[in-house]
């Protein structure tokens, strides 16, 4: 079992690059089914902001891979084309 605080201290790497996206910033959990949902990433830049959340990563927790001693890997194959769009904006 893992606690909450435990994967806030992780790291969130993608298998496909290797690309670190940032510590975990939220979780969304289902509780009508008690499980997790999704971990929340915050955008590039916006480590400290709760409030706007339009930018930040949102992973299906069907993407984690592994979950190590310090890093989160997850299978996330769009994050170069979304980084694009974002630029593109």
């Amino acid at each position: 079992m893992i606690r909450t605080t435990d994967l806030a201290e992780k790291e969130v790497i993608t298998i496909k690059d290797g690309r670190n996206l940032g510590p975990i910033s939220d979780i969304e959990i289902n509780l009508e089914e008690g499980r997790v949902e999704a971990i929340i990433v915050p955008a590039p830049g916006k480590l400290l902001s709760f409030f706007n959340r339009e930018n930040d990563y949102i992973i299906p927790w069907k993407n984690i891979v592994n979950i190590g001693v310090d890093v989160i890997l997850v299978d996330i194959k769009d994050i170069i084309e979304l980084e694009r769009e974002r630029e593109d904006i």
